[in-house]
């Protein structure tokens, strides 16, 4: 059995060179000579090797962790397609995408978690008192005396679908960006965004409910929220990790543990955008129409189930 001194001792050299390969290949294998890319690919096997043995021996060690990355970059660069051939965007779609989501799902959880708590605690208060509502959200007055006038107004979407439906889209993938790049705040800027959001929501949701107006406000909900909530989950848990990265850099140096998180942040940032255009559609056009509850609630459902079907089983290898 293999301590992990002794590895360090026997193979940092190697590993600290397959970095400096990673680094020069950065804009692509093309920048290395013949020598280093050859040397580039036992290097890489090696590491492999090595992180086989780590995962024996010491699974949970820190340098595990290290290897870990340093094969998922030294994996980037040997396997790198051309940008102009088009099976690259398909491995994007089949398996990047859903391992990266799958990669960094403790971080998505905390972010639903940073928006939910806040969302419920909102509720209750603003259940049992709507008048808190502006303690809790300056300026939602305005959306409270709409509530009491019963005045339903994502009706007004239907007047011009198509201006509205991009409207929606702007102002939600304007939140999941803002999610994403508070990440380099710590990710204090990117908790903020999710806890206001969630208060928003809960306040919302309270107010409507304790002036009996959550069936209108639920019949316009309910068909995309699903893919809304999906999609902001995803984004703060970008932002989250890219702050992580900041804080706990590993074994790896700060610059380094933010370029790793950086790229996974970066496919899911491109995930969440698709996934906000998909609820803007819904938002959109499906909505504020007259369908009956149900309906929406389906739709809602069967997103919300293609959704996670695709995220938790595409791209599974050995």
């Amino acid at each position: 059995m293999v301590t992990p001194d002794q590895q360090i001792r026997q193979r940092s050299t190697a590993w600290q060179r397959l970095e400096e390969l990673i680094d020069r290949a950065r804009g692509g294998i093309a920048q290395l000579s013949a020598a280093e890319l050859q040397e580039l690919g036992q290097l890489y096997r090696q590491t492999c090797t090595d992180l086989a043995i780590a995962r024996r021996d010491y699974p949970d060690h820190l340098l595990t962790t290290y290897l870990n990355q340093l094969v998922a970059r030294a994996h980037g660069v040997v396997y790198r397609y051309s940008l102009n051939e088009p099976h690259r965007i398909i491995t994007f779609f089949r398996a990047t995408l859903p391992q990266t989501f799958r990669a960094t799902w403790p971080m998505t959880l905390v972010a639903a978690i940073l928006l939910l708590l806040p969302a419920i605690a909102a509720f209750i208060t603003t259940f049992r008192d709507p008048a808190l509502g502006e303690v809790l959200i300056p300026g939602i007055e305005v959306l409270v005396d709409q509530i009491r006038a019963g005045e339903e107004w994502w009706l007004r979407i239907n007047e011009g679908p198509a201006a509205a439906t991009a409207e929606i889209m702007t102002n939600n993938i304007n939140v999941a960006i803002r999610a994403f790049a508070g990440g380099v705040t710590f990710g204090l800027y990117t908790a903020y965004i999710l806890v206001i959001n969630g208060l928003l929501l809960g306040t919302v949701s309270g107010i409507a409910q304790r002036l009996d107006f959550a069936p209108n406000l639920w019949g316009f909900v309910v068909g995309h929220i699903t893919l809304e909530l999906s999609a902001i989950f995803i984004a703060g848990g970008a932002g989250l990790q890219l702050g992580w990265a900041i804080l706990r850099p590993g074994l790896l140096s700060r610059r380094h543990a933010l370029v790793v998180a950086g790229r996974r942040a970066v496919v899911l940032l491109i995930g969440c955008g698709l996934i906000l255009i998909g609820a803007g559609l819904i938002e959109g056009f499906i909505s504020p129409t007259g369908l009956p509850f149900i309906v929406k609630l389906i739709v809602s459902i069967g997103s919300g189930v293609l959704l996670y079907t695709y995220l938790l089983f595409s791209g599974h290898h050995r």
